[in-house]
């Protein structure tokens, strides 16, 4: 689970990136990713090589899906572009406005 709130520096966004890289090291392939931005409100712009980044990671260690957590839309900050170069074809994504529909749909799968 990857988790952003509040104002998100490029420096935060960094060091998420870093501590995703380590977590995933030994994870097996087919792994599913939940990431919450229920609380999030803002991204600073400079954040996006860090989150893309991160997207990479979680692409080369064969994540199966990425389940988002996003109750305004319009704090997408990005992602659904990113996502559509950083994550290939195989890596089902999936967004739901709340948490209990994102786990739901974890659940079902």
């Amino acid at each position: 689970m990857i988790s952003a709130l509040q104002q998100v520096t490029a420096e935060q966004a960094k060091l998420a990136a870093k501590q995703v890289r380590e977590l995933v090291r030994d994870v097996a392939p087919g792994f599913r990713v939940l990431a919450d931005f229920r609380w999030l409100e803002s991204m600073d712009s400079a954040a996006a090589p860090h989150v893309a980044r991160i997207m990479d990671t979680l692409a080369e260690k064969g994540a199966s899906s990425v389940t988002r957590v996003m109750p305004d839309p319009h704090k997408d900050i990005g992602l659904n572009i990113l996502s559509q170069f950083h994550y290939g074809p195989e890596i089902q994504i999936a967004a739901f406005e709340t948490l209990a529909d994102a786990l739901q749909s974890l659940i079902e799968q």
